[in-house]
């Protein structure tokens, strides 16, 4: 299976994505409507925000698992990778960042096996000689952090103090498997900020507040515009919650829209053109406030957990990506805060 690559520059087209290590020339990251998958189309070929396909199932788009991982420059330097990732009988990509410097190379997020990250570090050696030297924990979550002992030792690992936390547990868990993958706890700790400057580039860790997790970090490169949200941004993908604060997620999304963003890219679903990410954002916040009042509806009616859960009634979340696994442990966390009982980080 080989590596997809596209570059995107504003003002954007239609994605086109190439063998990787060939020139890339310039185009957007929104998927061609038509056309096979990686075949493309020109960047003279405008689309619309209306032509892409809303949903976060790779086969609805009309992709098939050998486009995977693809590629996309955002910026100079600045790549996005998208893998795909099974849940269940689903399919859906998770999504990691990396920047390219003149010291080095620093990875939003790693992948969910020691297998998928090698892939990722081979994909990016085959795109610069840089070491990786900096990985961001932004979702302390296995699906990112599972092959994360596959990085280079030297390695800096940056994680918010919370996260650090849980990957500490689980490292000490008596209960994990001999034959789990290595845990590695950062050293590096981000409670509210940290500014990393990089071959001359500023590379800005940003704790927003507590959404996905407890712990969750961004990472902001101020002057390419460029926003990674991991996990707080699942685009089409139902609202995951089983670790979330859910109201204070919605303050946490608020938070990046009100920055000075051109593209906010998301931990998993597909990364579309800045425009169509943009809007897509604005549509997660109000899925998350949808659930949010769906459960305090059903709450207030004196309803049972369990009879929520056969009640509920998402509206168009419906027919997103993860409904039916995901859509339960949702209402169990917001019954949770609307009880009082959430975890206090």
């Amino acid at each position: 299976m080989r590596a997809a690559r596209a570059r995107f520059k504003l003002p954007l087209a239609v994605l086109a994505p190439i063998t990787v290590l060939a020139s890339a020339p310039t185009l957007s990251c929104a998927p061609a409507p038509d056309g096979p998958p990686g075949a493309g189309t020109s960047a003279t070929s405008a689309t619309s925000a209306g032509d892409v396909r809303r949903t976060a199932d790779p086969y609805a788009r009309g992709y098939t698992d050998d486009d995977f991982p693809r590629v996309q420059e955002l910026a100079p330097g600045v790549y996005s990778y998208e893998q795909l990732r099974s849940a269940g009988d689903e399919r859906f990509t998770t999504v990691s960042m990396f920047v390219v410097t003149d010291e080095g190379v620093l990875v939003a997020d790693g992948q969910g096996s020691p297998a998928e990250t090698r892939r990722m570090i081979e994909t990016i050696a085959g795109i610069t000689d840089r070491p990786i030297t900096d990985v961001v924990v932004c979702s302390d979550h296995g699906d990112h952090t599972a092959g994360n002992a596959e990085f280079p030792a030297g390695a800096r690992f940056w994680a918010h103090p919370t996260s650090q936390a849980v990957l500490q547990a689980t490292a000490d868990n008596p209960l994990r498997p001999d034959d789990a993958p290595a845990v590695v706890v950062p050293t590096h700790l981000v409670e509210s900020g940290e500014t990393l400057v990089r071959g001359g580039r500023e590379i800005e860790i940003l704790f927003l507040g507590r959404a996905h997790t407890g712990g969750d970090l961004v990472v902001h490169l101020p002057a390419e515009k460029i926003l990674f949200m991991s996990e707080a941004y699942l685009h089409r993908v139902f609202p995951a919650m089983r670790s979330a604060y859910p109201s204070e997620w919605v303050a946490m999304i608020e938070a990046a829209q009100a920055m000075d963003v051109d593209v906010y890219v998301p931990g998993h679903g597909f990364v579309d053109s800045p425009e169509i990410l943009a809007e897509e954002l604005e549509t997660y916040r109000r899925a998350v406030v949808r659930v949010i009042e769906e459960a305090r509806r059903l709450h207030a009616a004196g309803l049972t957990l369990e009879e929520a859960v056969e009640q509920a009634d998402f509206g168009d979340l419906e027919t997103w990506s993860l409904r039916s696994s995901q859509g339960g442990r949702a209402l169990g966390r917001v019954y949770m805060e609307l009880n009082g009982e959430l975890p206090p980080g």
